[in-house]
């Protein structure tokens, strides 16, 4: 039952990660929301010392205006977030062995090759290596929580 509920949280995060490439930024895009949500930009001043340097662009608030801003942290924080995720489901979908973690991260890593590849063919959308990092550390720092969590449980029942 374990292994089923797992297999339907791949399909699901899949199924996700498939119908978001699909879609254009603008399909996509938060400001509008944010707008309506956060109308009195909290944060603001500390944000405003932040800056990335992605695709070639600066990203920042003097840059890009707080919503954009504050949208680019959440898509980021989504790559990060949900690539961790689809690395502890694969995990916990492979057999035990020695390498388990290491091939989960590598299937991610692979995945998150093929979403930046769909997002390509897709209009409105850019495919970055930089997403690709981004998707890897988060499936590489879930895996090594996880690793983590084990360890200290394992060395607690000792």
């Amino acid at each position: 039952m374990k292994k089923l509920l797992a297999l339907f949280l791949l399909l699901s995060i899949l199924v996700g990660l498939l119908i978001s490439s699909s879609q254009t930024y603008e399909q996509q895009s938060l400001v509008s929301t944010l707008q309506q949500w956060l109308p009195s930009e909290p944060g603001k001043t500390t944000l405003s010392k932040w800056e990335f340097s992605y695709w070639n662009r600066t990203i920042s608030i003097e840059e890009r205006g707080y919503y954009h801003f504050v949208e680019f942290l959440i898509r980021k924080a989504a790559h990060f977030f949900t690539f961790g995720c689809l690395a502890l489901v694969i995990y916990w979908l492979l057999p035990k062995s020695k390498i388990r973690i290491l091939l989960a991260a590598l299937f991610t890593f692979v995945l998150a090759c093929a979403d930046e590849l769909h997002q390509y063919f897709t209009g409105g959308r850019t495919a970055t290596m930089q997403d690709v990092y981004l998707d890897t550390a988060g499936a590489v720092t879930f895996l090594l929580l996880l690793a983590l969590i084990r360890f200290t449980s394992h060395l607690r029942k000792d």
